[in-house]
């Protein structure tokens, strides 16, 4: 009994209100997706009702959230493009993509994630923060640049950065957007001190739901004290959510798939691309949700992917875009305070209510009000403590964690992420390449000890040992901490011994096995 009273109690105190803010968060991020996907704004909302809801149930993360993902959208443009701008035969591919994870979850090919160093994902964290900030200095200031969850550096057809956006930004300030994120931002860092003066029960309502209320109060008056002020409908700067006609059922604004399009190698193709670029996005947020996560619960890669998997077979189903783990409304979900996967599931029945019965009360809100939260998320992911503690593990961690920070920043996460990877992966063969030998010596004699199991990548290192031995010595070789030796070393010994005589040197072995 006190067991499920305790589940009850993390429900209401925790995962509804964290429920509450990922939907705040996310509304704007599948609109804006949708938008630079060139793709009906409707899929959007979908693909993050999908993404919440179904997702969330199967996953095995108590903590990550689902939804569309920035990272896809040059994918989906492209392949929208490509197919004559077909969106029901796209949908057809988001579908066709999903099976194909189901089948690479299955075979276990989701532990690849088990390989990310924790330096590139602690960089990726970073990272997120960081362009997060730069991407909704614009929003915060009233400048309408470029769709709210974008993370490339470069965009547009003009090819202007997240630079040049934030120095226009300055330029064409609109003040009642500014006032409405510093007052947003007042609240989301003064609430909960406040709410503890006023009454217990009001610690319960979570400052980002205050933040966005008070916005749209604000921006309602400025009608009357300030219309100069006043953020209009239908603005750049409000949010936009489409809107059902008294004549049009749910299931009308949805687009359909079209399956005849699956006899197409083309479509294949697409719906392979997005499998693999997906798979790998929601392993990548899997593991930064896991590094998040205060209860540090480890989550099953494979079963992340099948979850992956379901979620975009239905996503195409019922008309939505592709969807992945996200990093944004994940952190925002920790940092809420959330407990439980309910709390994915709730942000998903929002957006599935916000569609059916309110999508006009939530086009009141202000973008400025999102984008303060925003603010403060990415202020919490790139905190100055972690440059600090990164930087006192060393070089072989430090530069990997800010390699990833700067390629994010100036590229896009994906290939950001690869190149971090990259320079990870570096280390950690330079690294080993150092350490598999020790070398000593007293007068004349010699003795190479290997240090751990010694493959095709040590041989530079080993060779350069066995060249420094002088003539005139005796050499000995003890494989004895070593489990594997590869073919490649044997092969180098064996040649070295054969030309050791005629350096005058005496070579064994011990604890080497060449048959």
């Amino acid at each position: 009994m006190s067991k499920t009273k305790s589940l009850l109690t993390d429900l209401v105190r925790n995962d509804l209100p964290a429920g509450l803010v990922v939907f705040l968060v996310a509304l704007p991020l599948c609109l804006g997706i949708a938008l630079a996907s060139g793709a009906p704004l409707v899929s959007g909302v979908v693909a993050g009702i999908v993404g919440g809801i179904i997702v969330g149930y199967l996953s095995g993360s108590h903590v990550s959230v689902s939804g569309p993902a920035a990272g896809l959208t040059v994918i989906v443009l492209d392949a929208i493009s490509k197919l004559g701008g077909n969106f029901s035969q796209f949908l057809s591919a988001v579908a066709l993509a999903g099976i194909f994870q189901i089948i690479i979850g299955s075979i276990g090919l989701g532990i690849i994630a088990n390989y990310v160093p924790i330096a590139v994902i602690e960089g990726m964290l970073t990272a997120i923060g960081i362009v997060i900030i730069l991407k909704q200095i614009p929003h915060a200031l009233g400048h309408h640049s470029d769709f709210e969850g974008d993370f490339s550096f470069t965009h547009g057809e003009n090819y202007t950065n997240t630079i040049q956006d934030i120095f226009l930004s300055f330029t064409s300030v609109t003040p009642g957007a500014c006032i409405v994120t510093v007052i947003s931002l007042l609240v989301l860092l003064k609430w909960d001190d406040f709410s503890r003066k006023i009454h217990r029960l009001a610690t319960f309502i979570p400052s980002s739901l205050v933040a966005v209320c008070l916005g749209v109060i604000v921006n309602q008056l400025f009608i009357f004290i300030a219309p100069s002020l006043y953020l209009p409908d239908d603005s750049p700067f409000r949010v936009q959510l489409p809107t059902l006609t008294s004549e049009q059922k749910f299931w009308d604004i949805l687009p359909h798939p079209d399956f005849n399009a699956l006899l197409s190698t083309q479509i294949w193709s697409i719906a392979l691309t997005i499998a693999v670029v997906a798979t790998l996005e929601s392993l990548l947020s899997l593991e930064a949700a896991d590094k998040l996560d205060p209860q540090r619960r480890i989550s099953p890669p494979n079963r992340e992917v099948v979850a992956q998997g379901f979620g975009n077979l239905f996503s195409g189903l019922f008309g939505g875009l592709p969807v992945t783990s996200v990093v944004v409304r994940t952190s925002a979900n920790i940092y809420a305070g959330a407990r439980t996967k309910w709390s994915s599931i709730t942000h998903g029945l929002l957006l599935l209510i916000s569609l059916l019965c309110i999508p006009k009360l939530l086009n009141y809100i202000p973008l400025s009000s999102l984008a303060a939260i925003l603010l403060v998320i990415g202020f919490k992911l790139c905190k100055l403590e972690k440059f600090r503690a990164m930087y006192s593990l060393g070089w072989m961690q430090w530069i990997p964690f800010i390699t990833t920070i700067i390629a994010i920043i100036f590229t896009d996460l994906l290939t950001g992420v690869l190149i971090g990877l990259a320079v990870g992966i570096f280390f950690v063969l330079r690294s080993n390449h150092h350490s598999a030998f020790t070398m000593v010596s007293q007068e004349s004699l010699y003795l190479i000890r290997f240090n751990k199991d010694v493959s095709f990548l040590n041989k530079s290192e080993l060779k350069e040992m066995l060249l420094s031995v002088p003539s005139s010595s005796t050499l000995y070789v003890d494989g004895i901490k070593a489990a594997t030796i590869d073919h490649d070393i044997r092969d180098l010994l064996i040649d070295f011994k054969r030309s050791a005589k005629y350096k005058r040197i005496h070579v064994e072995f011990k604890n080497i096995a060449f048959s």
